[in-house]
């Protein structure tokens, strides 16, 4: 039966309800699927012993954009069917997201891969309070010949440790496909990703978004015989494409820990090449630090402000509790900083003033190196500083007064 529930569902799906559809359910199982006519009926049958193990009112919402039996067969075990356009297993979510139900949100594959019996410590992790818990395989089981030793022992671990490298999290298994996140949490998540990534987005947005969370051990069994994967079907390239969109997630929603911390230290190195040398050459050792010298130091301050500034925005789009904008926008509060711009800029400007005067009276052409030079170097210095803190006065600003959350 064809049902209409939701105000906002997109327009070119549609819902199949069965005739002993759950009411009023707790958790929601919600599983893409394309063409897994093979196993989706003894799936849909794993959800329904598990939700019995646990406890607890339940509902399995398949999102299906097969082209064999597979929605047919989800339909007459008793499961929702949700009938989409074949666009991408992230875009399955946030296709779904209008039709979920339940209070909590368990998601993972239709392939009878993830072991869905075993729900209990995903629903008592959430009785507990925790609003994003993490399946682990590494701290559950694998089953020999289920996951490909490049995958086992490379791929996943690896991007695993660079992910919580870059975000201070503990997580054992980030590419794990079964994965609980309450309604509210996953809403205001906001997923973007159409395609694989969504995983790594899911939890790099749990960390910024100081979500409650746990991992729980899961099974990962081998595929049915006769079942191919969906990387096997898509070819040997295929789990390749799908680790560099991971890894694009995490530098795209990471952007400013490759820009604020690095320009941090860029700035830091240049105010040392910069500053000392200001009034005129210094010798530390057997090197005699000149303009050539400060030249450089200026390339890594400005290289360094872009990053802080750029970076500083970036936070923004990933600040989901308010606070950081509103830090920032209290540190660069607008007529402060322009005042402080415009100082800086003309601080600036009268330092660089002698060397100009000294050029035209030369003919100008500069024959030799003088003092003032330096200054001049260290004016330069604070005109673009001062000219980049104002545009990024104007920049968070902006953004801060136009961003909106959902």
């Amino acid at each position: 039966m064809r049902k209409h529930v939701a105000e906002f569902e997109p327009a070119d799906v549609d819902l199949f309800v069965p005739k002993d559809d759950a009411a009023d359910p707790q958790l929601s199982i919600v599983i893409p699927a394309l063409n897994e006519e093979l196993t989706i009926g003894r799936f849909v049958d794993w959800c329904r012993q598990g939700l019995r193990e646990a406890n607890v009112r339940g509902e399995i919402i398949i999102v299906d954009s097969s082209s064999d039996r597979t929605a047919e067969i989800a339909l007459s075990r008793g499961a929702r069917v949700l009938k989409t356009p074949k666009r991408g297993l992230g875009r399955a979510y946030i296709d779904a997201l209008p039709f979920i139900r339940g209070e909590y949100v368990l998601m993972g594959d239709a392939d009878c891969t993830y072991d869905f019996r075993e729900l209990r410590s995903f629903m008592e992790r959430f009785r507990s309070g925790y609003e994003y818990v993490m399946g682990s395989r590494f701290q559950g089981y694998i089953e020999p010949g289920s996951m490909p030793p490049l995958h086992q022992y490379l791929g996943t671990p690896v991007t695993t440790w660079i992910l919580n490298f870059l975000y201070g999290s503990r997580f054992s298994d980030i590419h794990c496909g079964m994965r609980g996140i309450t309604l509210d949490a996953l809403r205001r998540m906001d997923l973007q990703s159409q395609s694989w990534e969504y995983a790594s987005e899911m939890v790099l947005k749990s960390v910024r978004m100081e979500l409650r969370t746990a991992e729980v051990p899961v099974r990962f069994l081998r595929d049915e015989q006769g079942r191919l994967s969906h990387h096997k079907r898509s070819g040997w390239f295929s789990p390749w494409q799908a680790a560099w969109i991971n890894l694009k997630a995490m530098f795209v929603h990471g952007a400013d820990f490759f820009l604020f911390r690095p320009g941090l230290l860029l700035l830091f190195v240049g105010l040392l090449l910069t500053v000392p040398v200001s009034l005129g050459p210094a010798t530390v050792g057997p090197i005699t630090f000149s303009l050539h010298w400060m030249l450089l130091g200026l390339v890594l301050c400005v290289l360094g402000l872009h990053g802080i500034y750029v970076g500083a925005i970036a936070r923004l789009f990933s600040d989901y509790s308010g606070e950081t904008t509103r830090c920032w926008l209290k540190t660069f509060s607008y007529t402060r900083s322009v005042v402080l711009s415009a100082v800086v800029v003309a601080g600036g400007i009268g330092l660089g003033i002698p060397l100009v005067v000294r050029y035209i009276r030369s003919g100008f052409r500069l024959s030799a190196i003088f003092p003032a030079d330096h200054l001049a170097v260290a004016g330069l210095l604070l005109v673009i500083g001062g000219f980049m803190n104002f545009t990024f006065t104007l920049a968070i600003h902006a953004a801060a007064a136009n961003l909106k959350r959902r």
